[in-house]
């Protein structure tokens, strides 16, 4: 499938510091492509590289397999994670300003439905908590009908079950064959809507991959935690992978129900087992050796 976006050897200097050095990825069209990062990998420069509001050092991207031209401001849209809109307009207010920058913007109704924004139409600017901005921002960045969407900690602020109204947005939007670049702090948030991730670290891509592929790659054992107590033959005797933590082991395999069957030929007791399949968070700590809000 033609790649909606192509980032080739892209690099950022500041003076002697190289904030972006020799990054390229694609991103395929009608996918939620995550980048993600420590602060000071990288990710925000590369972004602002990418949306044409800062300049790289050298490299090349591409969009539609074409240098960006004009048009290109007019396809995206961006939600930014903090910006400034004008206190005394409601939230209808700056949605109707905003569309009027656009020669061809969506319909209102249907993006103030989407984005949980009825019964905040009239409210002003001013009086709208974290979540609720958050919620316009959305809105702001799907005004124009954007065919590349980019999403910067869009659910900084939201509570549960706003959250999980976004991801169903971010999901419909795919569906509808919009493309969505995501950065994010919650790695739940990234494995439950990213189709690829790049995992940024000192301005370089370390890995690169679906959420499974990464784990598989990088994370691949299910730990089985018991505690010390529960196992009484001698450890040298079985054959896994085995940490000991305080009181509890930690046993690696790489199927759960075949390690789990062994332990119980073997006699162990299994009533106070507890078992951790890898996610992304796991991948990240393991690359990084960093938790993504240092």
């Amino acid at each position: 499938m033609q790649p909606i976006l192509e980032v080739k050897n892209l690099r950022k200097c500041f003076s002697a510091l190289q904030a972006v050095q020799d990054i390229s990825f694609r991103v395929t069209t009608g996918t939620c492509f995550g980048l993600l990062g420590p602060n000071g990998a990288g990710k925000t420069t590369t972004l602002e590289i990418i949306e044409d509001i800062i300049e790289p050092t050298s490299g090349e991207i591409l969009y539609k397999g074409h240098p960006r031209s004009s048009s290109f401001r007019e396809e995206i849209g961006i939600q930014f994670q903090h910006t400034s809109l004008l206190n005394f307009l409601t939230v209808e207010e700056t949605l109707r300003t905003f569309a009027k920058l656009f020669r061809e913007p969506a319909d209102l109704e249907e993006i103030i439905v989407r984005c949980d924004l009825t019964g905040l139409r009239k409210q002003r600017n001013n009086r709208l908590s974290g979540g609720q901005t958050q919620r316009l921002m959305l809105a702001l960045a799907l005004i124009n009908r954007p065919h590349l969407i980019f999403l910067d900690e869009p659910s900084t602020g939201l509570d549960p079950q706003s959250r999980r109204n976004l991801w169903n947005i971010v999901k419909g939007l795919k569906d509808e064959g919009k493309t969505l670049i995501l950065t994010t702090h919650s790695m739940e948030e990234a494995q439950h809507l990213c189709d690829e991730i790049a995992i940024m670290d000192q301005g370089t891509i370390i890995a690169k991959g679906s959420p499974d592929e990464l784990i598989r790659a990088h994370c691949g054992l299910i730990s089985i935690i018991l505690p010390r107590s529960a196992c009484k033959v001698d450890l040298k005797t079985l054959p896994f992978a085995i940490q000991q933590q305080g009181d509890e082991l930690i046993i690696l395999t790489p199927e759960i129900h075949a390690g789990l069957k062994k332990l119980m030929d073997l006699g162990i007791d299994l009533q106070d087992v507890s078992i951790h399949s890898p996610n992304l968070e796991d991948v990240f700590l393991h690359l990084t050796g960093k938790r993504l809000r240092e």
